[in-house]
């Protein structure tokens, strides 16, 4: 008897995670909102720039720099989202409301397991850091051939590595 009270409540602390559920879903819903905010002022930037017809130095760049920001947010967003239904899944229930009227589940978010977990979260890392990577591209002075040479080897080692990611759980 003693045994089965253990059990239970041990099976029942699997609810403990429903806090990193909510909680990360609060995470997403702050950075999209943030991310929202960040693009509505980049576009009040870009209007009243353009009805003062200023021009100011580093324009391109500023606007460039805040919406990829701003896209670097949501993704991290996205990855709380997937973070949080793929725990729900994972060790509490399935989620009804994914599947259609044939009882198919939707794969964009469906997880079976904690390496299909991880390898979700994973690639959305990986688009994070390369937005953040292009986002700092974007605000680097280049001063001759050799730096120039640089950017071009950065950019064929990032594109060679989306490449492999992109065949990273794929049969042929």
């Amino acid at each position: 008897m003693l045994e089965k009270v253990f059990e239970n409540g041990l099976w029942h602390s699997r609810f403990i995670i429903l806090l990193a559920v909510f909680f990360g879903l609060i995470g997403a819903i702050l950075l999209f909102v943030v991310a929202s905010f960040d693009i509505y002022e980049t576009a009040k930037y870009v209007i009243s720039t353009y009805i003062t017809h200023s021009h100011p130095e580093h324009f391109h760049e500023e606007v460039v720099g805040g919406i990829i920001g701003a896209v670097d947010l949501y993704l991290i967003g996205v990855v709380m989202i997937i973070f949080s239904f793929g725990l729900y899944e994972l060790f509490i229930s399935d989620i009804d409301p994914a599947k259609d009227k044939d009882g198919c589940e939707n794969q964009l978010l469906a997880v079976h397991s904690l390496d299909q977990l991880k390898d979700k979260i994973s690639k959305v890392i990986v688009m994070v850091l390369v937005v953040g990577f292009f986002q700092k591209v974007g605000h680097t002075t280049y001063n001759g051939a050799l730096d120039l040479l640089y950017l071009a080897l950065s950019i064929t080692a990032v594109a060679v590595g989306l490449y492999f990611l992109s065949k990273v759980g794929k049969s042929h």
